[in-house]
C-alpha cells in the first residue's frame, strides 16, 4: 500500500492535513527546482506539501525472494525495481572514480604547468592565473569529494525514473546524516592547539622513554593513538594520530614503501581500536544497541584482540623497518624538540577543550545538541584567541562531504548486499562483510547486517560481520569512516595524493594479522 507522508514546511510532522486537494508531486520524467514545485493554492497557503509515494529504498524483505538462489534474487530485484541497478552501476563508478583520483591529480598538476608556461606568452593585460581546466581536474582529483560528485547522477536517475517528490523524501526520510555532521564538529575540535598539545605531552612521557627518537614517536602514536578511539571516538583519534605523525615522522621525508606502511598500518590500527567500547567504532555503534552489546562484551570479544593486533602488527612493520627509522633518527631534531601546537597552553583552557569534546562525544546521537555545542565552543575559541591557532574546517567539511556522499550512495545498496550476507556461513559471512568493507563504509554493512533476520539471535554470525567490517577498515580509504581524516592531513606528503593500490598494499599485512587474532583467538 501506498504509504501518505505529510511534511510541513519549517515545522514538525503532523497529521491534521486532510484536505486531499493539497497533494504535491511532481510527475514521472520532469525535473524541476525546489521553487517550482507545483503546489496547490490550499496546500501553498498552509505550507503543508503531502506526498504519497511508494518506500524507496524498499524494505529487504519486501521482495518475497527468500526461494530464489542468489542470482535469481538479485535479477528478481532488479526486475522490480530497474532503480536498483542504476544506483549500484554509479556507486561502482564512483569506487572507480576513487581509485583513479591520483590520475586526475597528475592530470591537474600537468594543465597547471602549461597554463603557467601559456602565461609567460601572453602580455600582462591578457593574462588570466586560474586555468579552468586544472581546476575541474584538481576538484575531480579530490578524494574527499568522490561520492559528492556522484550523488549528482544519482539524484537525476531517481527524478527521472520517479519523480523528485521520491528525491526528496529518500534525502529527508531514508538517509542520515548525524554521523557526517558529527565528525566534522568532532574533527575540528580534536584538531585544535589544546587538544593536539595535551594528547602530545600524553604520548611525550612514552616516548621518553627511547629518546624522543622519530622511531618511539612512530612507534607511540601507533600503538597508543589507536586505543584512543575507544573513548574519544575513532575520528578523533585519527585526526590525532595523522597530526602527531606528521609533525614527528612524516616532515622527515622517509622512503615511499615506508610512508605508505605507516598510512595503512594507521588506518587498521584506528580500524580496531574503537573496538575497547560499544561507544566509539562506528561498525559496533550500528549495531550495539539493537543486539545488547555492552562495554563488558566489547572488551571481553573484540577489545583485547585488537589490542594484541596492534601490538603485533607495529612489532612486524618496525622490525621490518628498523633500519631506516633508526636512520630518520640521526637527521636534525631541533624542530621535534618543539611542541607541534606551539607555546605552551593554560591547562584550564586545555580542559575546557576536552569538555566541549566530552560533550560532543556525549551527544553523538542528536545533532542539535552537539552543534549547538559547537556554537559555544566557536565563541570560546574567540574569547581565547591568543592561546589558539584558527580554527581548522577546510578538512572536517571535505571528510563531513565524503562521509554524506557515502551515506546516500550507500542506502540504495541494501538490496544486493542484505541477499549476499543473509545466505552465508560463519566463515564466508566474515570474509564477504570484510570485502565488502573494502569498497563500502565499513560501519553500512554492519547496520544493513543488523537488518538481517538470520543474524538476530546468532551471536557467532553477528560477531561475524562486525569482526569482518572492522578488519577491513583500512584497507581502502572508503572502507572506514576515520580514513578520509586521516589522509586530509597526510596527503600533502605523498607525491600526487595516496594511491589507493599502494595503500591497499601497505595495510594488507597488518589486516592479515588482525584477521588471524580475531577469528582464531
Amino acid at each position: 500500500m501506498t504509504t501518505e507522508i505529510e511534511r510541513c514546511a519549517g515545522r514538525s510532522l503532523c497529521a491534521t492535513c486532510s484536505d486531499p486537494t493539497a497533494w504535491a508531486r511532481i510527475r514521472p520524467g520532469i525535473i524541476a527546482p525546489f521553487f517550482l514545485l507545483p503546489l496547490d493554492a490550499t496546500a501553498a497557503g498552509s505550507g503543508v506539501i503531502k506526498v504519497g509515494l511508494p518506500q524507496l529504498p524498499r524494505a529487504v524483505d519486501a521482495y518475497d525472494d527468500s526461494h530464489l538462489s542468489l542470482a535469481g534474487a538479485i535479477a528478481h530485484r532488479i526486475a522490480e525495481e530497474p532503480l536498483n541497478l542504476v544506483a549500484a552501476v554509479i556507486f561502482l563508478l564512483a569506487v572507480i572514480h576513487v581509485f583513479a583520483a591520483p590520475t586526475f591529480e597528475r592530470l591537474a598538476r600537468r594543465f597547471e604547468h602549461t597554463h603557467a608556461q601559456w602565461l609567460q606568452t601572453r602580455p600582462a593585460d591578457e593574462q588570466d592565473d586560474v586555468s579552468f581546466k586544472a581546476t575541474v581536474f584538481r576538484f575531480l582529483g579530490e578524494v574527499e569529494a568522490v561520492f559528492a560528485i556522484w550523488v549528482i547522477p544519482l539524484l537525476i536517475s531517481m527524478a527521472l525514473m520517479k519523480d523528485w517528490g521520491t528525491v526528496s523524501r529518500y534525502v529527508d526520510f531514508n538517509v542520515s546524516y548525524i554521523e557526517p555532521m558529527f565528525v566534522v564538529v568532532i574533527m575540528a575540535i580534536a584538531s585544535t592547539r589544546p587538544v593536539v598539545q595535551l594528547a602530545e605531552t600524553l604520548l611525550r612521557h612514552v616516548a621518553r622513554l627511547r629518546g624522543e627518537t622519530p622511531a618511539s614517536w612512530w612507534l607511540t602514536t601507533l600503538t597508543f593513538a589507536p586505543l584512543f578511539g575507544s573513548f574519544i571516538t575513532e575520528p578523533a583519534a585519527m585526526t590525532l594520530a595523522a597530526m602527531l605523525l606528521a609533525n614527528k615522522f612524516y616532515w622527515l621525508n622517509p622512503s615511499v614503501k615506508l610512508k605508505y606502511a605507516t598510512i595503512g598500518l594507521l588506518f587498521v590500527n584506528v580500524s580496531i581500536g574503537g573496538t575497547l567500547t560499544h561507544f566509539s567504532a562506528p561498525p559496533v555503534l550500528m549495531v550495539a544497541q539493537v543486539w545488547h552489546w555492552d562495554l563488558a562484551f566489547m572488551a571481553t570479544q573484540f577489545g583485547w584482540k585488537a589490542g594484541l593486533s596492534i601490538l603485533l602488527s607495529n612489532a612486524l612493520y618496525f622490525t621490518a623497518f628498523r633500519r631506516e627509522l633508526l636512520q630518520l633518527g640521526r637527521m636534525s631534531t631541533s624542530d621535534m624538540a618543539q611542541p607541534v601546537a606551539g607555546r605552551q597552553i593554560p591547562l584550564w583552557i586545555s580542559i575546557a577543550h576536552l569538555m566541549f569534546l566530552a560533550w560532543t562525544v556525549w551527544t553523538m546521537h542528536d545533532p542539535a545538541l552537539f552543534i549547538g555545542g559547537f556554537l559555544f565552543f566557536i565563541a570560546f575559541i574567540r574569547a581565547t584567541a591568543h592561546h589558539q591557532e584558527d580554527l581548522r574546517l577546510r578538512g572536517p567539511l571535505m571528510v563531513g562531504l565524503f562521509l554524506a556522499g557515502l551515506v546516500t550512495h550507500g542506502g540504495l545498496q541494501g538490496w544486493w548486499v542484505a541477499p549476499v550476507l543473509s545466505r552465508l556461513d560463519e566463515w564466508p559471512l566474515f570474509v564477504s562483510s570484510m570485502a565488502l568493507s573494502t569498497f563500502n563504509d565499513n560501519a553500512s554493512i554492519t547496520f544493513l547486517g543488523s537488518l538481517v533476520p538470520s543474524l538476530m539471535g546468532n551471536p557467532e554470525l553477528q560477531e561475524a560481520v562486525v569482526a569482518g567490517a572492522i578488519c577491513g577498515g583500512g584497507l581502502t580509504v572508503i572502507a572506514n569512516a576515520p580514513n578520509p581524516a586521516g589522509q586530509v592531513l597526510l596527503s600533502k606528503y605523498f607525491s600526487f595524493g595516496v594511491s589507493p593500490l599502494r595503500l591497499f598494499l601497505g595495510a594488507m599485512p597488518p589486516t592479515l594479522i588482525t584477521v588471524a587474532c580475531f577469528r582464531f583467538l
